[in-house]
């Protein structure tokens, strides 16, 4: 039978949940997604424009397409989620993790040993977990083993063997560590009562054992064993000590995972925090690259679904960011005050810190995509139709009117091209004139760019608000570059950011990085012009010392300071130095001048 093209596929769709899989035209899949509607979401790539450069290529690129119908959008995504694992298509986000996460196993013998693991055997022993990193784990035992005497050794501890006295205590015991099971030393129903409590502890809830610690502590005083009592005593505090540093919210919110989502344009990032008893029993990071246009909501539903699984999270209650449909019967509350709040917060905190670590990472370890993340977020936060690799910077530089000048500084993907920064002395103004050196200078760089036939910027900084704006768009309007290089001003007092046309500034977030290349920019077009400044009013004080000697002109001074570099030079040099270099008659002026 004939494969049916794709224009009679959509129309044969139905109008129900299912995944939906695209193909190429080599049988290749390119994308796996689920849908509410099938026929509503598979037919929009079709009939849809796409601003997202990937998702028009991967469009152009569909041959053919399948569909599985199921019962409910809960079960298109766990579908979903394990067709993507399986076949790993180009065009999906890719929930791969390689690690091999720690387990705490509570052994199956006769007394339990209790370890870290990476392994999971199934041969009737306990494992607890899995942890996000093994320095939780160690963390855990070594709290454990601090409060509870346990054997480390691998002797097969049977009862025959131990009436047999087939063992003999360690080190372990001389030093208090161990109670000498091997030796009969400790029963099994003792042993297994501290099993008991442990468990507890792992999962979070210390009740158990500082109920019963507290009881023996109690004993052991009214039997006037002080020393034995103050040994109970430290194990009470140990605890104790532990429980405040790790509940850090109400003790009643217990068995609930806690998911929240930060996203740029090209990753996402979701945190998962379990709370066992007010205590996180766990926490992880997932980054996610996206692929298409994916949204917060649809990369949340995909991350839950693959952490609760990959962490056998057993939690019925969720703390969401916003609400999501899952394929289970859970609980979704989503906080708006108080405690449950609070830890929506932390979540959130912990994916903020995660991104910045991994911004810091990327910078060393990968630059091209750190550049390419930057540039993609300046694109999206100001609004500009293309992303901004080549930026310039203008700022004037003036003082009560003197040496009035202008620099223009200039960016390449982000980073400063110092080779191609220009500075400019005032021709046209006269005094302290803001607006106009504005529009002069940028006349001035952009009539020299066109003449030269050289690359223009795509956005151009102003250093200044409205009006330094508005002087600087005279000049593109004569050039007629109006519209062809976006152009934004940069108010100091607020920061506030102005576009053309438009009253009212945006304020970025101020940790943004696109609003720090901008400060960048802003503060190096400053500081070259103030130099530049700087420099200038220092040689015409320097010439102005020199030519105000009568019979001393321009040409005497730039030779004089060519060969002794500064005034102060020239005002120690001796007459005969002054003689070798410009005469006689001028170097006595000079000399009698300074002495």
């Amino acid at each position: 039978m004939p494969e049916l093209s794709v224009e009679l596929q959509l129309t044969t769709l139905p109008e129900s949940p299912g995944v939906y899989q695209f193909y190429d035209n080599n049988g290749k899949i390119l994308y796996v997604g689920k849908a509410k509607n099938l026929k509503k979401r598979v037919t929009s790539y079709f009939t849809k424009s796409h601003e997202n450069g990937k998702t028009r290529v991967m469009v152009k690129k569909i041959n053919s397409l399948k569909h599985i119908v199921v019962p409910t959008e809960s079960d298109a995504l766990l579908l979903e989620n394990n067709l993507i694992k399986k076949y790993k298509p180009r065009y999906n986000v890719l929930l791969k993790d390689d690690k091999s996460y720690p387990w705490i196993c509570i052994k199956n013998e006769r007394f339990p040993r209790i370890f870290p693991t990476r392994k999971l055997i199934k041969d009737g022993s306990e494992y607890y977990g899995p942890y996000t990193s093994m320095k939780t784990v160690k963390t855990l035992l070594d709290l454990i083993k601090s409060v509870y005497p346990l054997r480390t050794c691998n002797y097969d501890l049977s009862e025959e063997k131990i009436e047999a006295g087939k063992y003999k205590v360690c080190l372990e015991y001389h030093l208090g560590n161990c109670k000498g099971p091997c030796e009969g030393l400790q029963k099994e129903e003792e042993y297994h009562q501290q099993i008991g409590d442990i468990r507890e502890i792992i999962k979070g809830n210390f009740k158990s054992s500082l109920h019963y610690f507290k009881r023996e502590m109690k004993s052991l005083a009214a039997d006037m064993q002080f020393e034995a009592a103050q040994q109970i005593k430290n194990k009470i505090e140990v605890l104790e000590n532990y429980q405040v540093k790790s509940t850090i919210v109400n003790p009643k919110i217990n068995n609930v995972d806690v998911f929240s989502i930060i996203s740029d344009e090209a990753y996402a990032y979701i945190n998962f925090l379990q709370l066992s008893h007010g205590s996180i029993i766990r926490s992880h990071t997932m980054e996610i690259k996206k692929k298409l246009e994916e949204a917060d909501k649809d990369l949340l539903q995909l991350a839950i679904v693959e952490i609760r699984q990959r962490f056998q999270s057993q939690s019925k209650e969720l703390y969401l960011p916003f609400p999501v449909s899952l394929p289970e019967d859970l609980k979704i509350t989503v906080p708006k005050l108080g405690d449950k709040k609070k830890i929506l917060d932390l979540s959130q905190r912990n994916a903020k810190f995660f991104r910045q670590e991994r911004f810091k990472q990327v910078k060393i370890t990968d630059p091209d995509r750190h550049v390419n993340r930057i540039m993609a977020q300046m694109k999206s936060d100001l609004r500009l139709s293309e992303e901004p690799r080549h930026i310039e910077c203008f700022d004037n530089s003036n003082i009560q009117g003197s040496n009035p000048v202008a620099a223009c500084v200039v960016f390449r993907d982000g980073k400063p091209a110092k080779k191609e920064y220009r500075h400019y002395n005032i021709k046209t103004v006269d005094g302290p004139d803001d607006f106009a050196s504005m529009e002069e200078v940028v006349y001035r760089r952009y009539k020299r760019l066109l003449a030269e036939d050289a690359s223009l910027p795509q956005l151009i900084v102003i250093d200044g608000g409205k009006g330094q704006l508005s002087s600087a768009l005279k000049s593109l309007d004569i050039l007629g570059l109006r519209g062809k290089i976006a152009i934004i001003g940069i108010a100091k007092r607020l920061e506030e950011i102005y576009f053309p046309g438009d009253p009212v500034p945006l304020y970025l977030d101020k940790k943004s990085e696109s609003l720090k290349v901008i400060q960048q920019l802003r503060n190096e077009a400053h500081r070259f012009g103030i130099t530049f400044h700087r420099n200038k009013r220092s040689k015409d004080a320097i010439n102005s010392v020199l030519e105000a000697i009568d019979g001393i002109g321009d040409k005497t001074v730039e030779q004089l300071l060519k060969q002794f570099k500064s005034v102060k030079r020239i005002k120690e040099a001796s007459l005969e130095d002054l003689s070798k270099e410009v005469g006689r008659a001028k170097a006595k002026k000079i000399y009698e001048n300074f002495h």
